[in-house]
C-alpha cells in the first residue's frame, strides 16, 4: 500500500515537471540565456563596427575602469539616484499612498471617477506622455500660454528645468500604479483596529502612522521596488523629452547607456553599464527591505 502511494506522488510529481517544461524552457531561452549573455558581454570589447564586431575578445574589468574614470558616467549616475528619489521615491510612492487615503471609504462612483482620471495616464503610452508634456512645457505650449493670459514671462521650461520637467511628467505617468496597490492594501486593513485605536485616544495621524502603515508595510515595500525597477529603466519618456540634454543635464544611466552602445557602437562598454543599473536596483531593493524590516 505505501508502495502505491509513493509510486503515486512520484508520478504526480513528474507529470508537474512535464507540464512545466515549457514554461521552464521559455525562461531559459528569453529571460536565462541574455542574462548569462550580458554578464560576458560586459567583459568583452563587443563593437557593432570594425574589428571588434568580427574579433570580440575578452577584456576583463577594462569596460569599466574606463567607466569609472568617465566623468559623463558620474553625471549619469547623478542624474539617475536624483531622478530615482525625486520621481518614484518622494513622487509616485507618496502621490500614490496620499491619492489612495483620500478615495479610502469614499462614494464608489467618486472613486471610479478619480480612479479613470488617474489611470488614464498610467495606461497611455510612453512616447505619447512624452510628446504630451512637450507640448504642455515647450516654449509656445500651453503653461506658457497660462503663464502669458495671467501677463507672466514665457519659461523654456525643458530648457531651464529639463530635470524638474522630466520627473514631473514621469510621476504624472507612473503615480496610478502605486495608487491601485495602496488602495487594495488600505481595503484590507481592518477597520475594527483602526476604530480600536480611536478608543484609546489615538489621533488621526497616530492612526495613519502607528496602525495603518505598519498593516500595509509589506505592500509599500513591493510597491516602492516595483516602482524603482520602472524608473530605473525609463528611457522613452526621458530620451523623447529632451535626449538627455541640454548638454548631460538629464542625461541617466539608461540615455548613457544607449549612447555608448547604439550611437557610439561600443556594445561591451554599453552591457557593462547596464549591469551597473541592474547592481543599483539591486541594492535599492535591499535598502527598501532592511528599511521596513522585511525579511530577505
Amino acid at each position: 500500500m505505501q508502495t502505491n502511494r509513493s509510486a503515486k506522488r512520484d508520478y504526480t510529481a513528474l507529470r508537474s515537471v512535464l507540464f512545466l517544461f515549457p514554461a521552464w524552457l521559455l525562461l531559459l531561452v528569453f529571460f536565462a540565456g541574455p542574462i548569462l549573455l550580458t554578464f560576458y558581454f560586459a567583459f568583452t570589447n563587443l563593437s557593432l563596427t570594425g574589428t571588434a564586431a568580427q574579433n570580440i575578445q575578452f577584456v576583463g574589468f577594462q569596460n569599466f575602469a574606463a567607466m569609472f574614470q568617465d566623468p559623463n558616467f558620474r553625471i549619469s549616475m547623478v542624474n539617475t539616484i536624483l531622478f530615482l528619489l525625486a520621481s518614484a521615491v518622494l513622487g509616485q510612492q507618496i502621490l500614490g499612498f496620499i491619492l489612495a487615503l483620500l478615495m479610502k471609504e469614499r462614494n464608489p462612483t467618486f472613486r471610479r471617477l478619480i480612479g479613470i482620471i488617474v489611470i488614464a495616464g498610467w495606461v497611455t503610452p510612453e512616447i505619447v506622455v512624452a510628446f504630451c508634456w512637450v507640448a504642455f512645457l515647450s516654449d509656445n505650449g500651453t503653461l506658457n500660454a497660462i503663464l502669458g493670459y495671467a501677463g507672466l514671462q514665457p519659461v523654456a521650461w525643458l530648457y531651464t528645468f529639463p530635470m524638474v520637467s522630466v520627473i514631473v511628467a514621469n510621476i504624472w505617468h507612473g503615480t496610478a500604479f502605486s495608487m491601485m496597490v495602496f488602495q487594495a492594501a488600505l481595503d484590507d486593513v481592518p477597520k475594527t483596529i483602526e476604530e480600536a485605536a480611536v478608543i484609546d485616544g489615538a489621533s488621526r495621524f497616530q492612526v495613519l502612522t502607528r496602525v495603518v502603515i505598519p498593516t500595509v508595510k509589506g505592500s509599500i515595500v513591493t510597491n516602492m521596488i516595483l516602482v524603482t525597477l520602472q524608473t530605473l529603466g525609463v528611457f522613452t519618456l526621458i530620451y523623447a523629452m529632451t535626449g538627455g540634454g541640454p548638454g548631460t543635464a538629464t542625461q541617466t544611466l539608461p540615455i548613457f547607456m544607449y549612447n555608448q552602445a547604439f550611437v557610439n557602437y561600443q556594445l561591451g562598454y554599453g552591457t557593462a553599464i547596464s549591469l551597473i543599473l541592474l547592481l543599483l536596483g539591486i541594492l535599492a531593493s535591499l535598502v527598501y527591505m532592511r528599511s521596513m524590516n522585511v525579511k530577505v
